[in-house]
């Protein structure tokens, strides 16, 4: 339970947990959030980590010259993309394995979500998914173990992981020092969680109804 409030209020808090990192790691600071990055885009057992929210807080962080805007994006736009280049390989390594129920250590439930936003939107889910949590993470793997072309996979995670990193590591930059923003951070970060958790939400919604209108589904 108190591990759990921690992460808690890591989450709550990013622009204060950033800015200790900083003051304690100075440069450092770009390893541990491409670090961050890469683990939460590139490894399947690591979903929970933050996305959206981090990079947000980083380009407030940025903004107040705490850290360079042009070389936090481009080390986060790189975690990003290669952090979905790892997945991919280990869904087309693995994948066959996991989608006969062996692989223990995936959450099957959030497999199967991922399946059904790829059947919706197909290679575009690469796309789509770098904005929403979880799917995010498990979308490279499926495009991997379902055998996507790697070159139309690179292009669609190339676009995704730049416009992504950009829209929000950009938008902290421009909006995270505001003073409404600033003193209203913790509300700010979880309205960013909310927004990100609506097309899921969507998503779940129509299953429900295609499963209530055939059973059989």
């Amino acid at each position: 339970m108190e591990f759990l409030r921690e992460v808690l209020d890591f989450f709550l808090h990013l622009d204060t947990h950033l800015h200790a990192i900083v003051q304690e790691y100075g440069g450092w600071t770009y390893a541990i959030l491409f670090a961050i990055i890469f683990a939460e885009t590139g490894l399947v057992v690591t979903p929970f980590l933050p996305g959206d929210s981090l990079l947000f807080a980083a380009g407030a962080l940025s903004a107040a010259g705490s850290m360079h805007p042009g070389g936090l994006f481009i080390i986060l736009g790189a975690a990003a993309i290669l952090g979905d280049t790892l997945n991919y390989w280990a869904g087309s390594a693995i994948g066959p394995r996991v989608f006969t129920g062996r692989a223990r250590f995936l959450k099957v439930d959030y497999l199967e979500r991922t399946k059904r936003f790829y059947e919706t939107y197909g290679g575009k889910t690469i796309v789509i998914a770098r904005f929403v949590p979880i799917v995010r993470t498990y979308a490279p793997f499926v495009a991997g173990a379902c055998r996507m072309h790697y070159g139309r996979f690179l292009a669609y995670n190339v676009l995704g992981g730049v416009v992504w990193v950009a829209l929000f590591t950009f938008g902290g930059y421009f909006f995270g020092n505001l003073p409404v923003v600033r003193d209203n951070f913790t509300l700010v970060i979880l309205v960013i969680i909310a927004l990100s958790l609506v097309p899921p939400a969507v998503e779940w919604a129509r299953h429900r109804r295609r499963r209530a209108s055939n059973p059989f589904l």
